[in-house]
């Protein structure tokens, strides 16, 4: 390890003038009491001789670079390594930061994270919070609970985050941490700007041992880069020298998971990236056009593909003596189903958002779905977000066991799962199913099912949301760094399947309760009746009713109820139901059942059918699922 331990240089003339001082009665150049102004001078002269750049004693070579330098770094995609901090301790780091020239925004520059001592995306990670080297008061250029705003000075201030000036941010940085009191104080500049976080009250300890007072601190960027040179704190996993390295491994991100049939596949990579790791276990993300790909076997016929990428540079850049490869696989489709987020999973988090579904008193609604996620962390999966119709949120609920929001805060979370790297495997390709309540009282209730990859089932369930207006509920689905695809089909797709050939699993429905789930019908078109059914049995599948879409059914507990229907031209009902939306809802009475069908037409126009009463029905043992019959259906 190479040290960069600087050393006090001699002044020459301007050190003998100051020495030609000393020869002045009571002249005392090293004295205890020399007057202020001696000590002022020494140190404008050291400062002039080292450019006006702060002289920091022990610091280690640590040389590598943080995001991608084309600038195309999203945020919390890119990171530095791990800098632990013990209490009484301070960290003192040097970087160059590289902006933009194209920048407008005053945060494509970079983040602080303070966090507890543990990795990111570990079940017990905290964080105090973040410090961005912009200032903008009015914006978000610090966050965290345990960050106070109005301790920050900068002398750069933004009044928006489109005001000009965010190039004065570039350039060599020098970044302190100092834990030496009880709080903390945070200075990063560059020497034309300087920005100051000063805490002097006591930072409480995050960490699961109470012993142990080490915070750790890591940088994000975003549309920037860092080319890192030096610390005095040696960060987990080492210091990186500043010689040429070779890779050694490869492993990509951004791959599309299908990609329909026919597409280019140089457009359907634009996106990717790979994450190279170098000797020294130095890593960098590297764009698409760094990179060979080829597709094995071609992609002009369906199936499993397998894509090949390699990388043939040193970490400077040059010819490296053998080439990194790495593999992924992917999938030709003949057909895309409705998809929330990129197929990539480069979609940012609130980036796309799902329909919004009203879920009314007393009613469950359930959803289910695939979840893709690019694995960076555990919170790059599915989020519920539970609103009025306003989009006034009561709560948002992460796939990790996480939230916020008032509804949030009385609520209980709970979830099956210890082993949370094991988890987030796991929920790549995990099938989802999620019941959102409308309890009627004020408070909610989420479940999510996660079949995942494994073959362990997980559940993350919230209870207890309250602040919520019975009338006035809703839900939908927003992602993070994953994508959300509604692929869950019963039937050919070309509705050559007959009547009874498939079946959808199984929805229980407990005594007093509303379920209600939505389907995409596709129909021949031949017949009325080519279209969904909706069976009533028991869990041991004996019948108490069969119901068709077109108002008709059959069953010994179905000659009780009454059905009604808004329609009264069929042959228009039945051109519209190709590619219908259709809710149905099951009420278990307790003795009898109701089941609804809303359908929103292809033609724009909605359709009910109602079936009141199907009795008897034991309260205690009511479940229900889907068939077809010359159609198919895509649950949505």
């Amino acid at each position: 390890m190479r040290y960069l331990n600087k050393l006090a240089s001699v002044f020459c003339a301007a050190a003998l003038g100051l020495l030609v001082l000393t020869s002045c009665e009571g002249g005392d150049l090293y004295g205890i009491d020399s007057p202020d102004w001696r000590s002022a001078m020494i140190d404008s002269i050291k400062n002039a001789n080292t450019g006006g750049e702060e002289e920091l004693e022990g610091m280690m070579e640590d040389v590598y670079t943080i995001g991608k330098t084309d600038y195309s770094s999203g945020w919390w995609a890119d990171f530095s390594k791990y800098y632990q901090i013990p209490a009484g301790q301070v960290w003192n780091a040097q970087f160059n930061l590289n902006i933009n020239p194209a920048a407008t925004n005053t945060y494509k520059n970079f983040a602080l994270i303070l966090c507890n001592d543990e990795d990111r995306g570990a079940a017990n990670y905290k964080e105090y919070g973040a410090i961005r080297f912009d200032n903008q008061p009015s914006g978000n250029s610090e966050w965290g609970d345990y960050i106070d705003r109005s301790l920050v000075s900068s002398n750069l201030t933004f009044e928006t985050d489109t005001d000009p000036g965010v190039e004065k941010l570039g350039g060599k940085v020098t970044l302190t941490i100092d834990r030496t009191t009880d709080g903390l104080v945070v200075k990063m500049t560059n020497g034309t700007v300087t920005k100051t976080y000063t805490q002097t009250s006591t930072l409480p300890n995050l960490n699961a041992d109470a012993s142990n007072t080490t915070i750790r601190a890591f940088m994000v960027v975003e549309g920037s880069y860092i080319n890192f040179l030096a610390t005095n704190v040696e960060p987990i996993g080492g210091c990186t020298d500043a010689e040429d390295k070779q890779p050694v491994s490869l492993s990509l991100k951004g791959v599309p998971r299908k990609l329909l049939q026919g597409t280019d596949l140089t457009t359907a990579l634009a996106n990717v990236t790979a994450v190279v790791e170098f000797e020294q276990a130095i890593t960098k993300t590297v764009g698409v056009d760094e990179l060979t790909f080829e597709a094995i076997p071609n992609t002009d016929e369906l199936g499993t593909k397998t894509l090949v990428a390699v990388y043939n540079k040193t970490y400077k850049g040059e010819n490296c003596s053998t080439p990194v490869i790495g593999y992924t696989t992917f999938e030709v489709v003949d057909k895309m189903y409705t998809s929330i987020g990129a197929t990539d999973n480069s979609t940012a988090f609130w980036g796309a958002h799902s329909d919004n579904i009203k879920v009314n008193p007393g009613e469950t609604f359930v959803s289910t779905f695939t979840n893709y996620s690019s694995g960076a962390n555990n919170w790059n999966n599915f989020l519920v977000v539970l609103t009025k119709q306003d989009a006034t949120e009561y709560a948002v609920l992460r796939a990790d066991n996480y939230g916020w929001g008032d509804g949030y805060a009385a609520c209980t979370a709970t979830c099956s799962q210890t082993d949370w790297a094991a988890w987030l495997a796991a929920v790549d390709g995990a099938k989802v199913t999620t019941y959102v309540t409308n309890n009627g009282d004020g408070t909610a209730d989420v479940k999510a099912v996660i079949a995942g990859t494994d073959g362990v089932t997980y559940t993350q369930e919230y209870v207890g949301i309250n602040t919520v207006d019975p009338e006035d509920f809703y839900f939908h689905f927003t992602v993070d760094g994953c994508h959300l695809e509604f692929d869950q089909v019963i039937g050919a797709e070309d509705n050559s399947s007959a009547f009874w050939a498939e079946h959808s699993d199984m929805i229980n429905v407990p005594v007093g309760k509303t379920y209600s789930t939505r389907i995409k019908n596709f129909t021949s078109g031949n017949n009325n009746w080519n279209n969904f059914l909706v069976v009533l049995t028991r869990e041991d599948n004996t019948e108490y009713a069969v119901l068709r879409a077109d108002n008709y059914g059959w069953g010994d507990s179905y000659a009780a109820c009454t059905a009604t229907c808004s329609q009264s031209d069929w042959a228009a009902w039945l051109a519209a139901m190709d590619e219908a939306m259709v809710t149905v809802s099951v009420t278990n009475n307790d003795g009898s059942a109701d089941v609804k069908c809303v359908i929103v037409g292809n033609d724009g126009n909605t359709y009910t059918q109602d079936y009141i009463g199907i009795s008897p029905i034991d309260g205690s043992d009511l479940f229900f699922r889907f068939t077809i019959d010359g159609n198919h259906l895509i649950f949505e």
